[in-house]
């Protein structure tokens, strides 16, 4: 029988071979996978590898989606059962901390920014509508927040957005060098001092 028989299989085995590339790009960023090194660790042959991803580009995008993908489920989706507000802002930044705790040994998402900030292709693209779309996320809630009179009805929604995802970046540098805790520790401060800042 063919492959093309069993969809079911189908999508199995291109899931079991994204969860094996997911943890590979965790560890050497997008641009350290290969199609030869993937296929060794699943247990699977080049051409194997090849019938579920067209090409080496094609894999590090689908690799790309899925940490877009995990993100919003283990990040913003449970937010969103939090009122709309601060409520929700705060609940995302929670989760966010959670994500960043569970991945100091390596974030697939922060990675391809650095890698391919200063390149022009599909995955610089790819790159540019994942962190776009997080973004505007963070305005959405910010502007919700400013609506429900959280925060101050002057909150420059864009900047605020930028100190969330500045901060953030710094959890996640000092929580690889220094370890969570005291990252956390001095992140958490740095938001109650950022909420106080914005509002009336």
């Amino acid at each position: 029988m063919t492959t093309a028989a069993h969809p079911g299989k189908r999508a199995t085995t291109r899931e079991t071979i994204l969860d094996h590339a997911y943890e590979l790009a965790r560890r050497d960023g997008l641009e350290g996978l290969s199609i030869g090194g993937l296929a060794s660790d699943v247990g699977m042959s080049k051409s194997g590898v090849f019938a579920h991803f067209g090409s080496r580009e094609d894999l590090q995008l689908a690799v790309l989606d899925t940490g877009r993908r995990r993100f919003v489920t283990r990040v913003l989706l449970p937010a969103l059962r939090q009122p709309r507000g601060l409520p929700r802002l705060r609940a995302i930044v929670a989760n966010w901390f959670e994500w960043g705790r569970d991945h100091q040994s390596g974030c697939v998402l922060l990675s391809a920014a650095s890698e391919y900030d200063g390149r022009d292709g599909a995955l610089h693209d790819g790159v540019v509508r994942q962190q776009s779309g997080w973004r505007d996320e963070l305005q959405k809630a910010i502007a919700q927040a400013v609506e429900l009179g959280h925060l101050r009805s002057d909150t420059d929604v864009a900047l605020l957005a930028f100190e969330i995802y500045a901060l953030m970046l710094g959890l996640h540098h000092d929580a690889g060098l220094f370890g969570f805790d005291e990252a956390g520790r001095c992140t958490t401060a740095a938001f109650e001092r950022l909420w106080r800042s914005w509002q009336t």
